[in-house]
């Protein structure tokens, strides 16, 4: 079956779904036109739709699925779980379980707590930092995403109107409903520029609680932060008595230690989020002995509130441990070996088509821009994707659908276990095809 196809089961759930859900869903982030394709099953690294279409699945739910769909050992973990409890108003082994995992291989992890997102440990893991320091002040790089938390939804996706100085970014409210307020303690710094977000930092000495950053960011496609740049961070950090916040909700499948192990630095604070929970709901924020002991209630005072019904359920739990539980260091080398295979062949694909454009990513990570150049920053990455990207990356990505690869439009490509180098071939195989078909002007209806 085509896609878009008006009479399909997805188009007539698209259309149902908007008489009672805004916009038809509860996820702007799967949304693309005319209509999203429904899933239907998933097995393996395979999806296939409520139309009986299948195809491979390289989204695996925003990098939540590092096993893909029907894992055996989450599915047992969760059968047991299941048979046991739901959920429960007492603490339970499985959190202990999931927790000594973590703080086994995160240098930068002495203690940890859970949440049920990545957007609700980044809020548990700003307010933690405030606390710590008696300070409110944020900074995060312009481009970067740490969640739906109004403190961190600033300089998002700005454009030129708006923007500001490349060395001073101006803090940009992502959307409406984000208080007025809340501006004066967010601070935009440019992303690997060490200069001049050195310079921002110190002058905000006096009320820089804590600095977010993601080693690997995902909504510039990928594109790593440079050693230099994160070495200054970790030292003005430190020379500022400030606290430096590790956003590993996507970067941790990247090493067996995160991306923390794989750069080198440890942070006093990471959050998590997607992996660690096997494919269920789960965030979590961790950090060193002495800036988790606020989260302490057993000893004092409160000093944070954190406390939800569904934070660390024991299905969570138990899906996050099996999962992680396999992916050990051999697992983790494979997959991310399959990643680059993966790039290779996507460069190849650009060189043999003569096609101009970047493939970017690390480990299972990996991106695909049909125009420009790779970037440094997020006003590189905007004129890319204004040079044409955005618009041939959503043509790839219809082409894609009909041609049996689903991947994160316009140009995200996320690995799971399950794959092998003969889906990757696959992948490529599709990817090409797709490429000549744009270049040649053939038509590949977007809208």
């Amino acid at each position: 079956m085509a896609f878009p196809d008006d009479d399909s089961r997805s188009a007539r759930l698209a259309a149902r779904a908007s008489r009672s859900l805004p916009g038809g869903n509860s996820r702007h982030s799967v949304l693309y036109p005319p209509y999203p394709v429904y899933a239907a099953r998933g097995e393996g690294c395979r999806l296939t739709d409520v139309d009986g279409v299948t195809r491979i699945d390289a989204v695996n739910n925003m990098s939540s699925l590092i096993h893909g769909h029907g894992n055996a050992a989450v599915l047992q973990a969760l059968g047991e779980q299941i048979s046991a409890m739901l959920s429960v108003g007492a603490p339970t082994e499985v959190e202990i379980e999931l927790a000594e995992i973590l703080t086994g291989r995160l240098p930068g992890v002495d203690l940890i707590r859970f949440a049920n997102s990545g957007s609700e440990a980044m809020m548990f893991a700003c307010r933690c930092a405030r606390g710590f320091t008696s300070r409110s002040g944020i900074a995060k790089v312009e481009g970067a995403y740490h969640g739906s938390y109004d403190s961190v939804e600033f300089g998002l996706s700005p454009d030129p109107s708006s923007w500001g100085a490349s060395d001073a970014p101006a803090p940009v409210p992502a959307t409406n409903g984000i208080p007025a307020g809340v501006q004066q303690d967010t601070i935009v710094i440019p992303f690997n520029d060490v200069e001049a977000a050195e310079a921002i930092l110190r002058a905000h000495a006096d009320s820089l609680a804590a600095v977010i950053i993601d080693p690997v960011v995902s909504r510039m496609g990928f594109i790593e932060a440079s050693p230099a740049y994160l070495d200054m961070i970790r030292s003005v950090t430190r020379d500022l008595d400030a606290l430096l916040i590790f956003d590993e909700v996507f970067s941790f499948r990247i090493g067996y230690h995160g991306a923390q192990g794989e750069v080198g630095i440890k942070p006093d604070i990471t959050v998590l989020g997607k992996v660690i929970g096997g494919g269920m709901p789960i965030g979590a924020v961790g950090g060193s002995a002495e800036v988790m002991a606020l989260f302490d209630h057993s000893a004092g005072p409160l000093a944070i509130e954190h406390s939800g019904t569904f934070f660390a359920n024991p299905m969570s739990m138990a899906a996050g441990s099996a999962a992680l539980e396999q992916l050990t260091p051999e697992a983790l080398e494979r997959l991310n070996g399959l990643g680059d295979y993966l790039r290779a062949g996507l460069r190849r694909a650009l060189d043999e088509t003569g096609t101009d454009g970047y493939v970017a990513g690390v480990g299972s990570l990996s991106a695909l821009f049909l125009a420009g150049e790779p970037p440094a920053d997020y006003r590189g990455f905007f004129g890319v994707m204004q040079a044409g990207a955005l618009e041939r990356g959503m043509a790839l990505h219809r082409f894609l659908l009909n041609n049996g690869v689903q991947i994160i439009p316009p140009g995200g490509i996320v690995l799971s276990t399950p794959m092998t180098r003969s889906d990757i071939d696959e992948i490529v195989e599709q990817v090409t095809a797709g490429i000549i078909r744009i270049r040649d002007g053939a038509a590949v209806q977007t809208a």
